[in-house]
């Protein structure tokens, strides 16, 4: 068992101490218990951290954090040996990208919460998108902390020399509008042919999946008729601009091409609003954000969640410790402050309104409650690895019969998810 409780020093009678002692100024000979927190490089400020750490050990007696910052690069291999390791420094909270936690909890190593998640943290409350990667048959194992995905970026300038007044509120004035933006020169909208993530909302808003499970089994679902509409709706959207079929949207960077002034959208994070002025000062003040439309207008549409869970090792010697920092951390208060700090959206759409004073987060959160996740196996990777969707989206759009193209690409999908290990 690792051991890291910090006994407190206390007097002894020894030879050589004969004259008596007493407990040093401020000793209580209380057990003192070190809980070790992995977080991952800039996901919280380090005056964040300072803040957190302050209160933390003020208000829970007889517990210090260790907090260690990791890199991304690499990480899932830290995580997986720190799982199975008894050193006395090994982690007891860890941030994991939502979309790793499926493969955490395959090998066996993380801590069921359920208990806590039902009874004391709201589970019901959680943004999908963050909630649903960190479940395996019912039990929660990943708890939501921040998230963050794609929004319209759009030129208000452009909306209203076009006269355009509002941001549309469904697919089909979406289309209308950006249609009308798309002329003289400009581009409605800049939409690489091979922007995946942006493709996978238009499915799940269809009711389709990239990929579905059935008896333990998964399965490419590409060429079902929700997914098929899903592409469709894709491909005449990106029509309306003029952005490459055959790459993504970081071949050219497309903060690079929205800077240059001829493009009214892109669907990006709104941070990347900061790039894109940095590159064109004279953009500054004209950029706003809307969430990415749904089929009606009381719902976005759905979106790609990003972020980070927090677990807990199963081989903790400091549970209730680690319990503790994970519920502060996702609680309201702090996980509020993280959110306002670090421009994220929160992980309840109940705490949605604490950021509405800031456009682009506001936009993020609407769309964030319809958020998903890829599909939560842990062989997702290696479709992620050689992506066919990426080759069918680029087909698609270049003539080929979507139907036929959404067939291969589900059957290697489907070959990806079922490869044997090793």
């Amino acid at each position: 068992m690792r051991r890291r409780r910090l006994l407190a020093l206390s007097c002894a009678l020894t030879a050589s101490l004969v004259t008596g002692c007493g407990l040093v100024p401020g000793e209580t000979g209380q057990e003192r218990s070190t809980v070790v927190v992995w977080l991952m490089k800039d996901s919280a400020s380090e005056e964040f951290l300072d803040r957190f750490t302050e209160e933390f050990e003020r208000t829970h007696s007889g517990l210090d954090l260790d907090i260690r910052i990791q890199e991304w690069t690499g990480i899932g291999e830290k995580v997986h040996a720190a799982l199975e390791s008894d050193a006395a420094d090994a982690p007891d909270v860890i941030e994991v990208g939502n979309t790793q936690v499926p493969q955490y909890i395959e090998g066996g190593g993380l801590l069921d919460l359920t208990l806590e998640s039902m009874r004391d943290w709201g589970m019901r409350d959680w943004l999908p998108g963050l909630a649903e990667p960190g479940q395996q048959l019912s039990a929660q194992y990943g708890i939501p902390w921040y998230a963050a995905n794609r929004v319209v970026v759009y030129r208000k300038d452009l909306f209203e020399r076009a006269g355009i007044t509002a941001p549309p509120r469904t697919r089909d004035e979406w289309l209308e509008i950006t249609g009308k933006l798309n002329s003289g020169g400009d581009q409605g909208i800049y939409l690489a042919g091979q922007d995946w993530y942006t493709l996978a909302g238009f499915i799940w808003d269809e009711g389709g999946d990239l990929a579905e499970e059935s008896g333990g089994s998964w399965r490419g679902s590409l060429d079902t008729p929700a997914a098929l509409r899903g592409m469709d709706f894709y491909r005449r959207l990106q029509a309306l601009g003029s952005g490459p079929v055959d790459a993504d949207e970081e071949h050219p960077p497309q903060a690079g091409v929205f800077a240059e002034g001829r493009v009214a959208q892109i669907i990006a994070v709104p941070g990347l609003a900061r790039a894109i002025v940095q590159r064109n000062p004279g953009l500054e003040g004209k950029l706003g954000f809307f969430p990415v439309p749904g089929k009606s207008p009381d719902r976005p549409g759905a979106v790609f969640t990003g972020g980070s869970d927090l677990v807990v090792p199963k081989n903790t010697d400091v549970r209730d410790g680690a319990v503790a920092v994970v519920e502060a951390l996702a609680g309201a208060e702090w996980n509020t402050e993280l959110a306002r700090t670090m421009n994220y959206v929160p992980n309840k759409t109940t705490l949605a309104a604490k950021v509405a004073d800031e456009e682009g987060v506001a936009a993020m959160a609407a769309g964030a409650a319809q958020g998903r996740a890829t599909p939560a196996t842990p062989d997702w990777a290696n479709v992620e690895a050689d992506n066919p969707i990426k080759e069918y989206m680029t087909k698609v759009l270049t003539g080929a019969d979507p139907a036929g193209e959404a067939r291969r690409a589900s059957r290697r999908i489907t070959e990806a998810l079922t490869a044997p290990a090793g």
